[in-house]
């Protein structure tokens, strides 16, 4: 009686196949769809992206009775303001099944709910003429929890001046939200990586006696401005959001 077989070389084994979550997530693709998970009625979504980070499908599965241009729009938007992402409303496809709401739905529900009044949302971005000669006054708008704030930033007028000034003024916003701890603007800077123009910030945060040097990204669409304050959102979403009031 012979043994069992070996596995095959060309087939690599359990052991071998890295676990979902220790997969990496270059394109941000799970934060997209973590993004998507939270919208109303949405029960799951699945992001599809190209070799070169490109969206090319989203497939969305929502409870019954929703209007599915009004999802597709709601899809559009929230993917725009969290993470500066524009999708063609082509590129979404909408499913959607029987309007049967589990205790485990129901529990994903509530934490969805949970989960969008917590979100900080970029409100708007305005440059205006500073106080002295070459010199910009930038101002940026966040909401949470329906609570709104502003935050200004002088700095030399120039390309890098008001990509930073941009940035510091999300910060201090963010840093006046905060229910405990505090935020410190570590640098912006503009970068070139796989022939886009992408905006990287790093934020420092400290919580009593815990540090952390976020980073975050987001690519160039609108103005280098506004991905400055997308960038910096996207390094200090996960820490502000476990330093609100519950």
């Amino acid at each position: 009686m012979t043994g069992p077989h070996p596995a095959r070389p060309s087939e690599p084994t359990r052991q071998q196949m890295p676990a979902a979550a220790d997969m990496p997530d270059p394109w941000g693709v799970r934060r997209a769809e973590n993004l998507l998970t939270s919208l109303e009625g949405v029960l799951s979504a699945r992001v599809v992206t190209t070799p070169l980070g490109e969206v090319s499908e989203v497939h969305v599965l929502a409870q019954a009775g929703l209007a599915p241009k009004q999802l597709v729009r709601n899809i559009e938007s929230a993917l725009l303001a969290q993470l500066g992402l524009r999708v063609d409303h082509r590129k979404i496809s909408i499913a959607q099944t029987a309007d049967v709401k589990p205790i485990e739905t129901l529990d994903r529900h509530a934490v969805r709910e949970r989960s969008m009044q917590r979100t900080v949302l970029f409100g708007g971005l305005t440059i205006q003429p500073g106080r002295k000669a070459q010199r910009s006054l930038v101002s940026v708008t966040l909401t949470c929890e329906g609570r709104t704030e502003a935050g200004e930033e002088e700095a030399s007028d120039t390309a890098r001046g008001r990509l930073e000034a941009a940035a510091r003024a999300t910060v201090a916003v963010l840093d006046r939200m905060l229910a405990k701890g505090s935020m410190l603007l570590e640098g912006a800077r503009l970068i070139q990586a796989l022939d886009r123009d992408v905006v990287f910030a790093a934020v420092q945060a400290s919580s009593g006696r815990d540090t952390a040097l976020l980073t975050g990204t987001a690519e160039v669409r609108e103005s280098p401005e506004q991905a400055a304050v997308l960038a910096v959102l996207d390094a200090t979403n996960r820490w502000t959001e476990l330093r609100r009031p519950a």
